[in-house]
């Protein structure tokens, strides 16, 4: 039987005689009020739908209440226009009963074919008496099967109701199932944006009624796409689950602080956008310090268990707090703004929340205005290239060039690689910089080579986009040629979560690249989830410590011990170690004691203009010094 609070539901009758489609609507009908209605009932529908004695007892056990809101038609051309219309205006029917003969019209299998093509969700049920249609030419003419269904006459009048109610059921609990769809995550089951926005709209007009406030929340999980990349896919789902259920509890104790009146959050209050983004409201809450106060809980560290083979996973979140009327009066703004404000904690570093000013919609704009710039950067020769050296810390002298890319912009100046490489990224305007950079970079490095001088090898940065194009081993090894590097001269740097983001293509990847004589090295090692032992599965050549570690190497702590491990296994491997970031004579003579292979940082040179570049390695060519701590020494001052 249907729910309570679903509608009736809507039965199409077709047949070409008046006194079959009284007979139905006295069956789909309200009951009888009085035994003599019920009497005279009972004989018509016995009389044309029940063969033999004992039906009216049987028809009068029907159910008593209005389950169905029936339409009747004498013709298939005018049940193809009234199921036109119904959709038309959004309320279509959930069954429709066909007659098989009407003449002179169309019969029941064309009208049949026509309402699928209108509506394809349709229950479809063919009333005949079999020997005069085919079921199974017409389940072939009108599919699929699992909406045809077929009626033999004479049938007995609660076998009609039943069908229809039965049929009724079915199409409303598919509605129900993609409306589920529709409006909600299927991942977390928390509700979409749009969901979210509706709710959030009717939010708003009772604030506005009630004189209240109310905050929008804005959540960003911090890298969580890296976990995805080295963890895989189905572990990420498994933790984005229970960073959902987290982010409930804690909206809850949120709900409760900020409002007597709402002890509990309504499921509504918080929606997955997408990806690693979530938004949460706050209705009614008493201040500002309400909202920071939920903020402040959301962006402690989330310690979230991965697999039972792996260990949990600390997690952060970065959140942007607007609030409704102070920030604006519309739902859509306040999801922008909240929006800007946790883009705004994420520039801040980790785990940190803001709140939404008028400052930062002004900094939205210049991100606009950033991105149209970048587009024409490449064109108007706005890029450059600094060299920052690598020095072997066996011999002092100078083992590489890294080629770190910079941007100087008429208009807005200075830009930082923090600033615009991540853009380019998004915008897919990392491919052609990066080609430029490659191309740039192995010029200079020939250039190097041909005056007499000798820079060891010339170290460039790639990019995921790069990484994963298809024809990105062809550049590489043209630009190789074209440029006359010999194998070993040319090194690319790739980060440790791309490199274990799709192992099987990396691996590929790697081996032909080091086919062609190009060396590897992976950037910023130890900032990842993969293992020193998985490295011997890989064409390495290089691990490059991440400066976080390198910072604190001249102390007794867990940097300097992971230092030590690294650089013990590496070599161990056969894989040369450089540490990033050297900026002391106490980190220096540390990882020299450790027997780290190479080191840069400012404390032996800043990154060099290219002419600044040629006068180190001119000014290193004739040099006297005889050792190695005499030539490091003379770099730092």
């Amino acid at each position: 039987m249907a729910p309570n609070n679903r509608q009736p539901i809507r039965v199409l009758v077709v047949d070409d005689e008046q006194a079959v489609l009284d007979a139905y609507r006295q069956v789909l009908g309200k009951a009888a009020r009085s035994s003599a209605d019920r009497e005279a009932m009972d004989e018509l529908r016995a009389k044309l739908f029940v063969a033999g004695a004992g039906a009216p007892a049987a028809v009068g056990s029907l159910p008593q209440r209005n389950q169905f809101e029936p339409v009747f038609c004498n013709g298939a051309e005018a049940a193809v226009a009234a199921v036109r219309e119904a959709c038309g205006a959004g309320r279509p029917f959930a069954v429709v009963f066909l007659d098989m003969r009407m003449p002179p019209g169309p019969d029941g299998a064309w009208a049949a074919g026509r309402i699928r093509e209108i509506d394809p969700q349709v229950e479809i049920v063919i009333c005949t008496a079999y020997s005069d249609v085919d079921p199974m030419e017409i389940s072939r003419r009108v599919p699929p099967e699992d909406k045809l269904f077929y009626l033999q006459k004479p049938f007995h009048p609660h076998e009609v109701r039943q069908m229809a109610l039965a049929l009724g059921e079915k199409r409303a609990n598919e509605e129900h199932r993609l409306t589920q769809v529709e409006d909600f995550d299927p991942l977390t089951g928390l509700s979409n944006r749009a969901r979210f926005l509706a709710h959030l709209k009717e939010a708003v007009r009772a604030a506005r009624q009630q004189d209240r406030l109310l905050s929008v929340l804005y959540v960003d999980l911090d890298n969580f796409r890296r976990i995805n990349d080295v963890l895989g896919h189905i572990v990420g789902d498994e933790m984005m689950r229970n960073v959902a259920q987290r982010l409930q509890e804690i909206l809850r104790r949120g709900a409760v602080a900020a409002s007597a009146s709402r002890p509990d959050a309504g499921t509504d209050d918080i929606a997955r956008l997408g990806g690693d983004q979530f938004m949460l409201l706050l209705r009614d809450v008493g201040s500002p310090d309400d909202a920071s106060a939920v903020a402040a809980d959301l962006t402690r560290p989330l310690t979230a268990p991965a697999r039972a083979s792996q260990s949990p996973v600390t997690l952060t979140a970065s959140v942007g707090i607007a609030i409704f009327p102070n920030d604006s009066t519309d739902e859509e703004d306040l999801l922008r703004h909240s929006g800007i404000a946790m883009y705004d904690a994420k520039r801040r570093g980790h785990g940190q929340f803001a709140f939404f000013g008028r400052a930062m919609s002004d900094g939205a704009q210049t991100r606009f205005s950033l991105e149209r710039q970048l587009e024409r950067a490449l064109a108007g020769n706005e890029f450059s290239l600094h060299y920052q050296p690598q020095f072997d810390l066996g011999t002092g002298l100078i083992s590489g060039m890294e080629a770190l890319l910079r941007w100087t912009n008429a208009e807005l100046g200075v830009i930082s690689p923090d600033e615009f490489i991540p853009l380019a990224e998004e915008t897919g305007l990392i491919q052609p910089i990066g080609e430029w950079v490659l191309r740039t970079a192995c010029r200079q490095f020939r250039d190097w080579l041909d005056t007499g001088l000798a820079p060891g090898r010339i170290a460039v940065n790639v990019s995921a986009r790069q990484f994963a194009d298809s024809n990105f081993c062809r550049l590489v090894t043209d630009v190789q040629r074209e440029c006359r590097l010999a194998p070993g001269h040319l090194e690319l740097e790739i980060t440790e979560s791309l490199m274990m983001k799709d192992e099987a293509h990396t691996r590929r990847l790697l081996s032909e690249l080091r086919n062609h004589g190009i060396s590897i090295a992976i950037d910023d090692f130890g900032m990842g989830y993969s293992s020193l032992g998985r490295l011997s599965e890989f064409s390495v050549n290089r691990l490059k410590i991440d400066r976080s570690f390198v910072q604190n190497v001249d102390g007794l702590g867990r940097h300097a011990t992971i230092v030590t491990a690294i650089v013990a296994m590496a070599r161990a491997l056969g894989v040369d170690v450089v540490a990033e970031g050297v900026e002391n004579f106490g980190q220096l003579l540390q990882l020299q004691d450790q027997k780290c292979n190479e080191a840069q940082g400012f404390l032996l040179s800043k990154p060099l203009h290219a002419a600044e570049a040629t006068e180190l390695l001119q000014r290193l060519e004739a040099s006297t010094a005889t050792s190695r701590t005499m030539r490091l020494r003379s770099l730092a001052g």
